[in-house]
């Protein structure tokens, strides 16, 4: 029993001391990215002489409260690491682990839109009394979810390690910056850019489950106190540290987009991350940098441990712009073809803006607006500040319309020896005639 018991204190102190040392690289990394995006990096910090920074005082009421989730999250993923249960794990047990979370909270969302529609359902007189069934049976899959969060988390980001070691990134077998991720209702974006030209000069993060009606009128505010496009938009992740996730059902899309976020953390070290947003083509070239290794490593992660759900392998084989294919039967209306309509949509906008026809860009943007609406693309609002966001996640062709930049970067993933090539070489970059000049060289071997 003594024996026993020495055992047992020697194994607690283990994890005590594993927990501290936990915390203490957890603090240490979260203040330095933290440091670097808030006080380092110039395309992060507000300049209180800008205009856009004045948006902040009409979202001052929705500003999303980072330092109360970063407490929360820090620690519950700091008591997880220190067990580390994933590592007494197979791999098919963490493969159906992971299937198995990711499918809870796929049904937590479906019950959550049932008891939606109880609420919208005008003929429902007691929509509260007739979803009592439906809420407790949420509330009991929640709290299900919440006590499997974070070893699915754990499991997820020792996966992308493993794959993104295997391509280079590692430095003695690890991921430096480490890689973590933390499933969460997302904050929201206010975006705003001149109404003159599609440029992105503000970003500000909104709290979670803004309304419509909430949102339209933060957007009216922003554009007539400042004379801007304005836009609340959603998002998928945010590269702060831990990772924030949308919480989602979708297994390719939760390891694309933890591939992106870790992507940010790691540019954040070198020139690219350093100048996030100092010029509009920094912006594209940082989002689509992240943009192809989220995809490339997503699709990786998915071949190794998920082939059933496993797409064709990333190409990014140079592409002509999307055009108009006219119909094989004259009497048959073409189909709708999104990127080539939104690219078409962009290119027009951008020709008006240069002409300086700012009132007529944004009546036939509305009218744009409509037609994707009616061919089931569920657009709120489209403008400059759309444009400004969207644009710039240009690995594949669309919003970004005739700007060379998103392209350019794909092309030099194309030219690239490896995706670790691809990344240490954008990495370096602080302006667009560094990446065009790299471009002219690799492309004349």
């Amino acid at each position: 029993m003594e024996k026993l018991s020495h055992l047992t204190w020697d194994w607690l102190g283990g994890l005590i001391k594993r927990w501290r040392w936990s915390m203490f690289w957890r603090g240490f990394w979260l203040s330095l990215v933290i440091g670097l995006f808030l006080v380092g990096v110039p395309g992060m910090r507000p300049d209180p002489q800008s205009e856009s920074f004045q948006a902040l005082g009409a979202a001052r009421d929705y500003l999303f409260d980072f330092a109360a989730w970063e407490a929360a999250s820090l620690t519950d993923k700091a008591v997880n690491d220190a067990v580390g249960a994933q590592r007494y794990m197979s791999q098919q047990d963490q493969v159906d682990y992971v299937r198995d979370y990711l499918e809870l909270v796929g049904q937590i969302a479906e019950l959550e839109r049932q008891i939606e529609d109880y609420y919208v359902d005008p003929s429902i007189a007691d929509p509260e009394a007739a979803t009592i069934d439906l809420r407790n049976k949420r509330d009991s899959l929640r709290e299900d979810q919440r006590s499997r969060q974070a070893l699915a988390e754990s499991i997820i980001q020792s996966q992308v390690d493993e794959v993104l070691v295997d391509y280079g990134f590692g430095v003695g077998g690890k991921i430096l910056p480490p890689l973590s991720i933390r499933f969460t209702e997302l904050p929201t974006i206010l975006i705003t850019s001149p109404r003159d030209r599609i440029e992105r000069t503000g970003s500000y993060v909104l709290q979670h489950g803004l309304v419509v009606d909430q949102q339209e009128a933060l957007e009216s505010e922003v554009d007539t106190e400042l004379g801007v496009s304005s836009l609340v938009v959603p998002i998928g992740g945010l590269g702060i540290w831990p990772a924030m996730l949308i919480e989602t059902s979708s297994v390719p899309f939760t390891y694309e987009v933890t591939a992106h976020e870790w992507t940010h953390h790691l540019l954040a070290f070198y020139p690219l991350g350093f100048n996030y947003g100092v010029t509009p083509e920094l912006y594209t070239m940082n989002e689509t940098t992240a943009s192809i290794v989220g995809k490339e490593i997503g699709w990786a992660v998915l071949d190794r441990y998920y082939p059933d759900l496993a797409p064709p392998p990333p190409d990014y084989t140079p592409q002509q712009q999307p055009e108009f294919t006219p119909p094989a039967d004259p009497d048959q209306p073409p189909a709708f073809d999104y990127r080539a309509e939104m690219h078409a949509t962009r290119v027009r906008v951008d020709e008006l803006l240069a002409a300086g026809k700012i009132e007529e860009a944004e009546t036939y943007m509305e009218q744009r607006r409509e037609v994707f609406v009616e061919q089931g693309y569920r657009i709120r609002k489209l403008n400059q500040a759309y444009f400004a966001f969207y644009g710039a996640y240009a690995d594949e062709p669309g919003a970004t319309g005739t700007d060379p930049v998103g392209p350019a970067v794909r092309e030099l993933r194309y030219y690239s020896d490896s995706l670790y090539d691809f990344v240490s070489t954008i990495r370096g970059m602080t302006t667009f005639a560094e990446l065009e000049a790299e471009l002219s060289a690799r492309s004349a071997r």
